[in-house]
């Protein structure tokens, strides 16, 4: 009679030294962050694959040295400097090579283009991450920290991964080395190389306005649909007058040149400093049709959509918008 207490004993025993040797369920991290664990999609559109565990230091970004480049604080109120892996932005204080930039021309222009769109990365880096608390983490193939003693990591920042953003944006390059996200890093620029996407508007041979087949090796406005359907077709920064006082003057147009109405319940729409506009439940483009995205304040209508912000947001010295689809996929971009 005593056999099956015992075996329940046993049973309950195996039980409690399984939990202590397996953890959560699909999770695979270590306790420093090095673990191989990936991340839901971000807000940002960064796919499972691309975004850092969520369970690293917390630090707060205290100071931007440019768009690959940053100084922290721990909750100790020691700093450190961090250089984020698997990216490259253009250089903001040095010269730039272009034949780093696959397809930029060495030229005067090539090089005037990088260093614009590096100025670009590190306002988007500022206005997405300095003052912020950031996740980091770590790669298993890479060494903790650089030739300059600077940390190399991932920044996970609200829901997503910084150092895939900036790749997707055209706003860096892949920096090659063997880190483990470099299949999703690769993906991500050759799509915004095949869009024209930010810096790679740099290139030669890249397409202009559409319908346009001229090449440039500078920065232009240009509209970048994936395919047919909606695309960016007007950014209007400058509003009349004081921008403050005029805020539903500032605003971006889209047009649906499919030949079907596009539901747009969900997509976003993105500024080049991260602020984003997400449509509502509901909003239908109709074939042919535009919508216009005041900044400012408003009752939404077929035509007009208020963004709802309370000051000036597309910048009148240069703009990039991004439109994506309610997964997160890029549809259009447009520069000015």
């Amino acid at each position: 009679m005593a056999r099956p207490r015992l075996a329940a004993l046993a049973c309950c025993l195996l039980l409690v030294l399984a939990g202590c040797v397996v953890g959560p369920a699909g999770s695979d991290a270590t306790p420093d962050g090095e673990g191989t664990a990936t991340a839901p999609p971000g807000s940002d559109g960064t796919p499972a694959t691309a975004a850092p565990p969520a369970d690293g230091p917390r630090v707060t970004v205290v100071e931007v040295v440019d768009g690959d480049t940053f100084r922290f604080e721990y909750e100790n109120g020691t700093t450190d400097t961090a250089r984020l892996l698997g990216v490259d932005t253009p250089e903001v204080y040095g010269e730039n090579t272009p034949d780093e930039f696959e397809g930029v021309p060495d030229t005067e222009a090539g090089r005037t283009c990088l260093r614009e769109y590096g100025e670009r990365a590190s306002a988007y880096a500022k206005n997405r991450l300095l003052g912020e608390e950031v996740t980091l983490a770590f790669d298993a193939n890479e060494p903790r920290r650089g030739y300059y003693d600077r940390l190399l990591v991932y920044v996970h920042h609200d829901g997503g991964s910084f150092n895939y953003a900036l790749i997707d944006r055209g706003l860096a390059r892949v920096y090659d080395s063997s880190f483990e996200r470099g299949d999703a890093f690769y993906a991500a620029e050759e799509r915004a190389m095949t869009a024209g996407r930010g810096l790679w508007s740099c290139r030669e041979g890249t397409p202009g306005p559409a319908g346009d087949d001229e090449t440039t090796a500078t920065a232009s406005a240009t509209a970048t649909p994936a395919g047919d359907g909606v695309v960016v077709s007007r950014i209007h920064a400058d509003a009349e007058g004081d921008d403050g006082e005029n805020l539903n003057d500032e605003y971006v147009v889209l047009t649906n040149r499919d030949e079907e109405a596009v539901d747009l319940s969900g997509w976003t729409l993105s500024d080049e400093a991260g602020f984003t506009y997400e449509f509502p439940d509901g909003t239908t483009l109709a074939a042919g049709a535009t919508v216009t995205l005041h900044v400012g304040s408003g009752e939404d209508t077929d035509s007009d959509l208020y963004w709802g912000r309370g000051r000036p947001t597309l910048n009148n010295d240069g703009e990039t918008v991004t439109l994506r689809d309610a997964s997160g996929t890029y549809v259009a971009e447009r520069s000015t």
